[in-house]
């Protein structure tokens, strides 16, 4: 299933050790895809919190749960632990492709490559959530996440790129919660010009 290194667990087991997390197991989650491919979450929980679907990985030095609808894209991947002097953090190297379907793998990359980069001048980025029934299910962050222009990126941009390369999607829905938004890079106000338009 899942593969943690030596350094990996030795990290872990320190967490759980420093703030007295007898009794403790560690959560693997596949939260999301977005631009770099997985989005994943690491929680530490009780023991007993296992669900009865979860699958279980017994490290030695602590227990596993990982959630049945991540399991089969985390089969094969490694859980490593970096330090430097530059950087610090867990990477995690999966050998699964981001989508299964060859339809949202394709948007994917369309995403990446033509969407994303010019989203990146305004501290931008598009995500697909999900696609089914013909339909890409999007969300947008950073500085498109409350954006003004929002709207105009969507419909002339995203959804005319994805439409034109892909005729099998009908639809593209956007699921961003935009008053969440934090830093947009035009709040609220409907002028300037989008990075796709």
């Amino acid at each position: 299933m899942v593969t943690f290194t030596d350094a990996a667990q030795e990290r872990i087991a320190g967490l759980m050790a420093a703030d007295d997390k007898a009794g403790m197991a560690l959560r693997l989650q596949i939260v999301g895809r977005g631009p770099g491919g997985f989005q994943y979450a690491f929680r530490i929980v009780p023991e007993d919190e296992r669900n009865a679907e979860d699958a279980l990985v017994d490290t030695g030095a602590f227990k596993v749960f990982i959630d049945p609808k991540s399991a089969p894209d985390l089969k094969g991947a490694t859980v490593d632990y970096l330090e430097d002097s530059f950087q610090s953090g867990f990477t995690i190297d999966n050998p699964n492709p981001v989508w299964k379907d060859p339809t949202a793998q394709a948007i994917q990359e369309i995403l990446d490559t033509r969407v994303n980069p010019g989203m990146a001048g305004h501290g931008g980025f598009v995500s697909l959530m999900e696609f089914k029934d013909d339909t890409a299910y999007i969300a947008f962050g950073g500085g498109c996440q409350g954006c003004g222009l929002v709207d105009v990126t969507m419909r002339q941009g995203v959804e005319v790129m994805i439409k034109e390369a892909l005729p099998q999607v009908k639809q593209v829905v956007d699921l961003t919660n935009h008053a969440a938004g934090e830093n947009p890079y035009y709040a609220g106000v409907k002028q300037g010009e989008s990075p796709l338009a």
